[in-house]
């Protein structure tokens, strides 16, 4: 959108090079890394973080190989196993990996059970935030756990509009979300772009969620006047690219 430049905080790489897991039967088709920059450059996207999916398990040779082809103002969001060592952790920080996700909603990740370990864990190493793809409803239950991790993000503004309440909580104590997915949502996202903005003016991230596999309604251009129009222009700038670019500090960036 002209006038604003986007640090895409939300975006999935398909390469049929690298392996694929099939999740409750479902692959996505191919979205390589030239096949974003060709549908996200138009959008005004300057960076932005990469998003490994159910379907590519703990696999990160892909997600290296896409950052290689981004370049230095993307980075990498990876699915790891409890198991992995400080070494790998340390290596895959230098190639530009900046969290690690729990896909709580549809699994191919590590689980619940070792979120808080793992968590806790690559942040002492690298200083990365953990990142869930979970549906707010699950949200109170979780709650307290969210409360001791010392970063966090929560995928798509939490999906459902039931557990919005308790995405305010975590947001005022310094949780971000992304507003991202708006066709998986069962709410207008308006009204939710608002409120977080209020509980913490920093926690909102805006992102493609490209190529938007399973959503009902993929990612269109006028999702990003819609966060426009909701935020006003300041607010909108930070949700747009400076949170985002802040919290997932890009590799020119060495800074922790």
């Amino acid at each position: 959108m002209q006038g604003f430049e986007i640090f895409d905080a939300h975006l999935h790489v398909i390469d049929p090079r690298f392996p694929l897991v099939p999740n409750r039967g479902y692959l996505p088709a191919p979205f390589t890394a030239e096949d974003y920059l060709q549908r996200a450059g138009p959008l005004g996207v300057i960076g932005g973080a990469v998003v490994s999916g159910s379907f590519q398990g703990f696999d990160t040779s892909y997600l290296l190989d896409a950052l290689r082809v981004l370049g230095p103002a993307f980075v990498g969001v990876a699915q790891l196993s409890v198991s992995v060592d400080d070494a790998e952790v340390s290596r895959l920080h230098e190639a530009g990996v900046r969290a690690v996700r729990f896909n709580l909603a549809r699994g191919g990740s590590e689980t619940q059970e070792n979120l808080e370990r793992l968590a806790k864990r690559v942040y002492d190493i690298s200083g990365w935030h953990a990142e869930l793809y979970v549906d707010s409803r699950h949200l109170t239950e979780l709650e307290g756990l969210l409360a001791r991790l010392p970063r966090v993000s929560i995928d798509h503004l939490g999906l459902s509009k039931a557990g919005l309440g308790t995405l305010l909580r975590l947001a005022e104590r310094g949780a971000r979300v992304k507003a991202t997915g708006f066709g998986r949502l069962d709410f207008d996202p308006r009204a939710a772009m608002r409120k977080l903005c209020a509980a913490n003016p920093d926690s909102l991230m805006f992102g493609t969620d490209l190529p938007s596999t399973r959503a009902r309604r993929p990612f269109r251009d006028e999702d990003i006047a819609t966060a426009v129009e909701a935020l006003g222009e300041d607010l909108a700038r930070k949700a747009l690219h400076d949170n985002a670019a802040a919290f997932y500090r890009p590799r020119s960036d060495r800074d922790r």
